[in-house]
C-alpha cells in the first residue's frame, strides 16, 4: 500500500513543480510588461502550490509528520 501512496505523492510533485512554472511565467510576461506587483494569478497559483506540496509531503510514506 505504501507504494500506491508514494506514487501519488510523486506525481503530487510533479504537478507542484507544472504549477511553479506556470507561476514563474507570469511573474516573467509581468515584468515583461512593465509592472512591478506580482499578479491576482500568480499569487494563486503559489498558494496551489504550496497546497500541493503539503500533499505530497502528508502522503510521502518515508516521510516524518512534519505538521
Amino acid at each position: 500500500m505504501s507504494d500506491q501512496y508514494q506514487e501519488i505523492s510523486n506525481r503530487l510533485m510533479a504537478i507542484s513543480e507544472e504549477i511553479a512554472d506556470l507561476a514563474l511565467a507570469d511573474l516573467r510576461d509581468s515584468l515583461e510588461e512593465g509592472r512591478q506587483k506580482t499578479t491576482p494569478l500568480e499569487k494563486r497559483l503559489t498558494r496551489a502550490r504550496r497546497a500541493v506540496e503539503k500533499a505530497a509531503i502528508l502522503l510521502d510514506p518515508s516521510g516524518q509528520d512534519v505538521f
